[in-house]
């Protein structure tokens, strides 16, 4: 992350000014679009957010929560769920749509697996979800530590299910063999937006090591659920996300999640179309008929929203679908 010295605050003895992102600031500013109806939502003010915002703080985590502005952390704290974001708070790629901070990382706190399984077992969690920030800076990308996380909660809380969902390991041989050997129950990879999209969008990444990395890990455990969501509102054509959609069956992906984009700030990409609730049904219905046993499609559905309920239908519908096959 940058700083920016402002020789008043200087002399006032106040501590400089940090950028979130850096790389943004010679952007033009972009329109902010009035939000539809359909998808505002209310301030966090509820009894049950506040406890697990003193859980998280208590044992010094990071949420993607809190550092991406997601409109339902109100709704999953309340309920005591929460997406833990490991290896820090700042982030090596400089994605158009993503307010997590962009900068050099810190060094890995080596407690921090102990912390977050601490924290999962007193919020007394059935399903967690474990993210990170993209860490390039890493020989392995990080992929070590998820391991140690994993192993942390299997020892603390040994009931809960866990899914990860993991950076791209992007020219990081080996890091996701680790990973998968690690035993989570559900792997998870956005791929974000569609294929014409990532030069603007997600530049960083690579549409086809993105695919690859999810066919890979039905490769390396076919037993292993796989995910992976998209925003839309960037400019996508109705075509490319069925596309899309065809290719994330031929990587035999078993959820997909659909979401609308929303825009952080002025200077990221901006918001092309809200896309209506009657869009996202259709795109649902249709993912369906292409074969994914799951499918979340909504305004505000983001990667690990009701992420422990869906995780049960999951495995209902794999269970129906593996009984309807012998039959």
């Amino acid at each position: 992350m940058v700083t920016i010295l402002d020789r008043t605050r200087l002399a006032e003895g106040i501590e400089p000014k940090r950028v979130r992102h850096p790389e943004k600031q010679a952007r033009p500013d972009t329109e902010m679009k009035r939000k539809p109806e359909w998808i505002r939502v209310r301030a966090p003010t509820s009894k049950g957010y506040q406890e697990t915002r003193a859980i998280v703080k208590e044992n010094n985590l990071v949420t993607v929560c809190e550092e991406a502005g997601c409109p339902n952390i109100g709704e999953c704290w309340d309920k005591k769920h929460a997406t833990f974001m490991i290896m820090g708070e700042i982030c090596t790629r400089a994605c158009a749509f993503c307010n997590v901070s962009t900068g050099k990382p810190n060094a890995l706190d080596m407690l921090e697996p102990e912390n977050v399984a601490k924290a999962v077992k007193q919020m007394g969690l059935m399903h967690v979800v474990i993210t990170s920030v993209d860490r390039d800076d890493l020989e392995d990308g990080g992929a070590e530590h998820f391991e140690k996380v994993i192993w942390a909660i299997r020892a603390a809380s040994p009931q809960t299910t866990i899914e990860i969902l993991t950076p791209d390991f992007l020219r990081k041989p080996g890091a996701l063999e680790r990973v998968v050997a690690a035993k989570p129950d559900v792997f998870n990879h956005n791929l974000e937006t569609v294929a014409s999209n990532y030069l603007t969008v997600r530049p960083g990444a690579r549409y086809f090591h993105s695919m690859r990395l999810l066919q890979r890990v039905k490769e390396l455990d076919p037993t292993m659920f796989t995910k992976s969501g998209i925003m839309v509102g960037l400019g996508e054509k109705r075509n490319e996300v069925l596309q899309l959609m065809d290719d994330l069956r031929s990587a035999d992906v078993d959820f997909m999640t659909i979401g609308q984009y929303l825009q952080p700030t002025r200077k990221h990409h901006e918001v092309v179309s809200f896309v209506t609730p009657e869009e996202f049904k259709s795109y649902e219905k249709i993912a369906y008929t292409k074969g994914f046993l799951m499918v979340a499609s909504s305004p505000l559905t983001r990667s690990s929203h009701h992420a422990g309920d869906d995780f049960a239908r999951l495995q209902a519908n794999r269970a129906r679908k593996v009984l309807a096959a012998a039959e």
